[in-house]
């Protein structure tokens, strides 16, 4: 290859991807599973971003310690349902739980 030149990477969008994922059942089982806490987290996400809050900021305000956002931003915990309210809190937000 030249110097300078770039493959191109083929693109792949998540949509595609998700669509041939849920004709698995077992996968689709699992999604659904977890679709509620990704949910939340992405709510949380958001609601820090668009009030250009830091991770650590929003660690400062909550009285944790930064990864354990991280940690719960990642999905790789799952927090007490205290967790989640302080986090809204410190976000100026409620969580509102509904069983259907």
């Amino acid at each position: 290859m030249k110097e300078g030149a770039y493959m191109s990477k083929p693109s792949v969008k998540f949509n595609d991807i998700q669509e041939q994922l849920m004709k698995d059942e077992e996968f689709r089982a699992e999604y659904e599973k977890l679709k509620p806490r990704y949910e939340v987290i992405s709510q949380i996400i958001e609601a820090r971003n668009s009030q250009n809050i830091t991770q650590e900021e929003l660690a400062l305000r909550v009285g944790t310690k930064k990864s354990n956002i991280s940690r719960f931003e990642s999905g790789g915990y799952n927090p007490s349902l205290d967790f989640l309210v302080k986090i809204a809190k410190s976000l100026g937000k409620e969580i509102h739980i509904q069983i259907k």
